[in-house]
């Protein structure tokens, strides 16, 4: 359990927790984090046979499992708004970004699961996605990705399957990790994100079945970078 420098009632639960007893402070919520690290395994780290295309749901959490950089905090009670989910969010946002530094090479695989073991799904349906959507802009823009999970599910389709819903959860979550190459398809219809994504993947790490696309999408959004203008040659 890693427990925040600042502020002591603030924690992380770790993977390595999970394999014992758990900590006295996160017990109430056992099923909670039990449910959602099963879920992260047996769904989001595998096929589905909906999802359209081969390879694991998220191609993202194998290696966020692999190296035991799947971090959950709890957020118990019943949030009323928004709101009240934007402002906490704001201090695991600036506590993944202080872990991420720390991380060394493996950081992109950082992962941070914000759960809300109490929120009932009638308010999930609403408080998740909108806090999502509220926040996602700061978040890309930060070179960060934040995603809502829960069992209503979210609305959004599958890139490969419009029929699948993919963001179904044991346990309304939202989630914050780093923006990766294969980030593109959730950015590509804003020109922020298309610009947030083009500062931090170089071109050579776009995956090649998007680099075609890649630069389409550039272009039209008139990001395409202007080629350098010819020095004067001349001797004087």
């Amino acid at each position: 359990m890693i427990v925040h420098p600042v502020d002591p009632d603030r924690f992380l639960v770790e993977l390595s927790d999970l394999r014992g007893p758990l900590p006295e402070r996160a017990r109430r919520h056992q099923h909670a984090l039990y449910s959602v690290v099963g879920w992260a395994h047996q769904y989001l780290a595998k096929p589905h046979p909906d999802l359209g295309r081969k390879g694991p749901v998220c191609p993202f959490v194998p290696g966020t499992l692999d190296k035991g950089l799947l971090y959950l905090a709890l957020q118990p009670g019943r949030p009323r708004s928004a709101t009240e989910v934007t402002d906490a969010l704001a201090h695991y946002r600036a506590w993944y970004l202080e872990l991420r530094g720390q991380a060394g090479p493996a950081a992109q695989f950082l992962t941070l699961l914000v759960l809300f073991p109490d929120l009932p799904l009638e308010d999930a349906t609403r408080l998740v996605d909108d806090t999502q959507s509220r926040l996602k802009a700061e978040y890309v823009a930060q070179g960060l990705m934040i995603g809502e999970f829960h069992d209503g599910p979210p609305p959004k389709p599958g890139l490969w399957n419009p029929d699948f819903r993919p963001l179904r959860s044991p346990v309304p979550l939202l989630a914050i990790r780093s923006l990766v190459p294969t980030d593109f398809p959730f950015l590509r219809d804003d020109r922020d994100f298309v610009a947030a994504y083009l500062d931090r993947v170089a071109p050579d790490d776009v995956p090649p079945r998007w680099r075609d696309e890649v630069a389409e999408v550039a272009a039209d959004f008139g990001l395409v970078p202007a080629p350098p203008a010819l020095e004067d040659a001349s001797i004087g």
